[in-house]
């Protein structure tokens, strides 16, 4: 009989896919985005500021409900948390289809990283950025 070799589970390809999201992230960079603070947005839902940080920092998962007051106090719709290509138009600045889909991944990525980081990625890209020529209109 032929030796038929399997293969053990740590041995099989599997494709990384897209990063989870991480909403906490996420809700800090569209609150910074609109220049506003936990406190104002504690004023917005009537959620504790404590609670906010939490959320924010990862140590707890909102509920959808919940989620939808934070939406309403962003102005935002709900759906904006999850979009695929959350790398927002920037006024002034030009980018094409291909840069935005790298910075969208760059973003999506760098959730995963810790403080000190995603400091030193912040720092090349505004290199990277000073050396590129992008359009401004």
């Amino acid at each position: 009989m032929a030796h038929m070799q399997t293969a053990l589970p740590s041995e099989m390809a599997v494709s990384p896919g897209p990063a989870p999201i991480n909403i906490g992230m996420t809700i800090r960079d569209f609150r910074l985005q609109k220049g506003m603070s936990q406190g104002d947005i504690e004023k917005r839902t009537g959620l504790l500021r404590c609670y906010l940080s939490r959320v924010e920092n990862g140590h707890t998962v909102p509920s959808l409900e919940t989620l939808q007051k934070i939406a309403a106090a962003l102005d935002l719709p709900l759906s904006q948390f999850f979009a695929e290509d959350s790398v927002k138009d920037v006024p002034g600045i030009s980018l094409k289809e291909d840069e935005i889909r790298f910075l969208t991944q760059v973003q999506r990525y760098s959730s995963n990283l810790g403080e000190s980081d995603r400091r030193l990625l912040l720092a090349m890209v505004r290199k990277f950025a000073a050396t590129a020529t992008l359009s401004i209109s």
